[in-house]
């Protein structure tokens, strides 16, 4: 059911006595909740979508995304490109959620015409609400009955000549059939990202990926190598990556790939100087750091045959308090693309096998894939390690050549980033192509 907030008040009778003013009271109560039943349930029901990751097709500008329709704020707000149809916009819940109500906070610019639906991945979506006569103000979707990770508004028909603005996206239900996670945010990650191109050239794909990236506004940034192609020169990385995800590099933990050793001035000579202190934030190639109850470890796989990295990530394990661990590196070792499998990690996963880590994120093979848990063997196991291919930041696709056991889902000669939701007890991930579109969904994992 829906109710508008804009809808006229009832008018108010002379005040009788006290006693009958009481009685007239609950009369007036229990009729109101004969006609909406569903609002009583409605003010118990959790609000599931707070802060959570925003998506829309278009902004107007950078500083009226999506992200602000879901800040709880009534003075922030999402607003689409002005004069075209249809738009949308969308919240990642984090989890399959049970839906009871969407409550809408429309700007001047509102929808006559539009839908509210859900979808399990982001891709199919079920319609929850319609309005086809809308008249703005406050839309407030009562007595759903919906499920599904991802909720959006599809509005097809604009009210005014403008665009479509939201001051306020609120989904209520439960999360996971409980309370939502604690500790919940978003890392965007990627590998073999910058090209030799620029924007001007309508197929380099580094600009794309890094827009993407800045979209999904996530707390921090991961990139798993090879940053900068062909030879990661300081000169390339200040006349390319420092364009496109260099706007983000504050907020980045980057790693190394091989393509950065093979710098003329020395091996990871560009890295080191365009980075400096944030990716040698312990001195070393290689270096930990904690977000809520996960604990990150990332590795500089081109020196994976040397001691001192593996004497250091075991100390590193051992001190560590987390529940929750993830690493990153270059080299995958499984993969069903044009590199394969690469043993020189297999030592690295068996500390952390040992260890009880959960995932692993790579890059090296310029495609997306991802595998069941599995051993340091390549046994799948409950208790093994989820590892995440994520090589398709905008250097060239590579081809899917021979399929690894336990790959559950391989895609290539797509381009775009791996947007990963953690919280304190679990994590899930999707990736979304250059277009906004999820073109795979991982299940939810619970941390070992």
């Amino acid at each position: 059911m829906r109710l508008n907030a804009s809808a006229p008040p009832f008018s108010a009778p002379r005040r009788p006595a006290v006693g009958a003013a009481m009685a007239a009271v609950l009369v007036l109560v229990a009729g109101l909740l004969l006609i909406w039943p569903d609002r009583a349930g409605a003010a118990a029901d959790p609000l599931i979508s707070r802060d959570r990751p925003a998506t829309a097709s278009s902004s107007e500008t950078s500083s009226l995304g999506p992200k602000n329709a879901v800040d709880a704020s009534a003075t922030t707000r999402w607003a689409s490109a002005e004069g075209k149809d249809p738009q949308w916009i969308q919240v990642d819940l984090g989890a399959t959620a049970d839906i009871t109500r969407v409550a809408l906070s429309w700007e001047a610019a509102y929808a006559k015409a539009y839908r509210v639906e859900s979808s399990a991945d982001g891709a199919t979506w079920t319609r929850l609400a319609a309005e086809s006569a809308g008249n703005g103000g406050t839309d407030d979707w009562t007595g759903l009955s919906g499920k599904g990770r991802y909720v959006r508004v599809y509005a097809t028909a604009r009210g005014t000549s403008y665009g479509y603005s939201l001051y306020d996206l609120s989904v209520y239900g439960s999360l996971g059939g409980g309370t939502p996670p604690t500790g919940a945010f978003t890392v965007v990650a990627a590998g073999d990202i910058a090209a030799q191109c620029t924007a001007s050239d309508s197929s380099c794909a580094h600009p794309k990926t890094a827009a993407l990236a800045q979209k999904i506004d996530p707390r921090f940034y991961v990139t798993m190598g090879d940053n900068q192609y062909d030879d990661a020169r300081i000169a390339d990385y200040r006349a390319y990556y420092d364009k496109t995800w260099g706007v983000f590099k504050a907020k980045t933990h980057p790693v190394p790939g091989n393509h950065e050793t093979y710098d003329p001035a020395g091996s990871l000579s560009g890295y080191k100087q365009y980075f400096g202190a944030i990716a040698y934030p312990q001195g070393k190639s290689y270096y930990s750091y904690d977000e809520g109850n996960w604990h990150f470890i990332a590795l500089d796989s081109n020196t994976f045959d040397q001691s001192a990295q593996i004497d250091w990530l075991k100390s590193d394990l051992a001190r560590n308090s987390k529940g929750c661990i993830a690493a990153y590196w270059h080299h995958p070792l499984y993969s069903s693309g044009g590199h394969g499998n690469d043993p020189v990690s297999k030592p690295v996963w068996k500390l952390l096998y040992g260890a009880g880590a959960d995932v692993v994120l790579n890059g090296h093979d310029h495609h997306y894939e991802r595998f069941a848990p599995q051993d340091p063997d390549g046994k799948a196991t409950a208790k093994g390690i989820v590892e995440i291919v994520g090589g398709m930041g905008g250097a060239e696709p590579y081809p899917i050549e021979q399929v690894q056991p336990n790959s559950q889902k391989r895609i290539s000669g797509q381009y775009g980033v791996l947007k990963l939701d953690f919280n304190d007890s679990g994590y899930t991930w999707s990736y979304v192509g250059t277009d906004g579109q999820i073109k795979d969904s991982a299940p939810n994992y619970t941390c070992h």
